[in-house]
């Protein structure tokens, strides 16, 4: 139940945005309460889409650096703003561009296709972004001996390899989030509950993909529990989808995945939960802190992010 500071903020942030005629985008990682107050929530490809189509002088991403960067590379003509500056991704963190440049050196003559969870000087360093919404198409959208590097997340790279088979050398990060699952709490979950499916993201580990009745990204785990004759589900991916869930399907049960030490029982995304109603509210009255990218950058990172989209656009995703 909202309090009544709660109710004010929300109004007040409702307020603000019609006067300066700004939307709020919101990822699904992010708290029920900021899901629950934004214009459009979604996984990263529908965000990029959303912001690259829209009305508004200003995008407030409630989401983390990366994500408010693409969206202002896709819109530079807007002010985006995002709450926290200290929302970054510990996958992007895993790439820096010195090194991800010497390893484009080192291995040439391949198409680079980076993950979105990617900084801006990464993506302009690629040839073409995906998201873990489209990775396994985007790759099989190229010709059949096109060699390719896939960065930064080697668990969705090599997802993507064992389904395409193309050749692939992939760069060594990982999702702290993803990465983390516990195999032997999720398979005692299921003994617990043994008509649960176990639905897993790409970014997990092989032993967690293997046990999974379901892998696919965050927007295709809530499709597959809104399509799914089933009635309970392990999740294994940030504990935010969980709240679409059950605004979709109250009436399934959904268990998170917990990692490997936990408190709290499930896998949480410390960098997303730093965004807060206040937060948003702060950042909207006073229009800062604004993403700010170099022009050449904003440039050349926009050119394989449109080429992802038009790609998607094609295979109707």
């Amino acid at each position: 139940m909202k309090s009544q500071s709660q109710d004010q903020n929300i109004q007040e942030l409702k307020r603000l945005k019609s006067d300066k005629n700004a939307i709020i985008l919101a990822h699904y990682y992010q708290t029920g309460d900021i899901q629950d107050i934004a214009d459009f929530v979604g996984d990263s490809l529908a965000l990029s889409q959303k912001a690259s189509s829209n009305s508004a002088d200003i995008i407030l991403f409630a989401g983390v650096k990366f994500m408010a960067e693409t969206a202002k590379i896709l819109a530079p003509e807007k002010k985006v703003l995002l709450p926290d500056l200290n929302a970054g991704c510990s996958l992007a963190d895993s790439c820096k561009a010195v090194d991800f440049e010497k390893f484009i050196k080192d291995n040439p003559g391949r198409t680079v296709i980076s993950y979105v969870n990617t900084t801006a000087e990464i993506k302009a360093l690629s040839d073409i972004i995906c998201t873990s919404s489209n990775a396994v198409q985007i790759v099989e959208s190229l010709p059949p001996e096109e060699k390719i590097i896939f960065a930064p997340d080697r668990n969705l790279g090599n997802y993507v390899l064992n389904k395409t088979g193309r050749d692939m050398v992939i760069w060594n990060g990982t999702c702290h989030v993803h990465e983390e699952f516990s195999l032997e709490a999720i398979l005692r979950l299921k003994k617990e509950n043994p008509d649960a499916k176990i639905i897993v993201h790409p970014e997990c580990e092989l032993p967690v993909r293997l046990v999974a009745d379901f892998i696919g990204s965050t927007s295709s785990l809530l499709q597959f529990t809104k399509k799914d004759k089933g009635n309970c589900y392990i999740v294994a991916t940030e504990v935010g989808i969980i709240h679409q869930m059950k605004k979709e399907c109250p009436d399934k049960i959904y268990i998170p995945a917990p990692p490997i030490d936990s408190t709290c029982g499930c896998s949480e995304c410390g960098f997303m939960k730093l965004i807060t109603i206040e937060k948003i509210l702060k950042c909207l009255k006073s229009e800062t802190p604004e993403i700010i990218i170099e022009k050449e950058t904003l440039l050349r990172a926009q050119k394989p992010i449109l080429r992802m989209m038009k790609i998607s656009e094609k295979l109707g995703l």
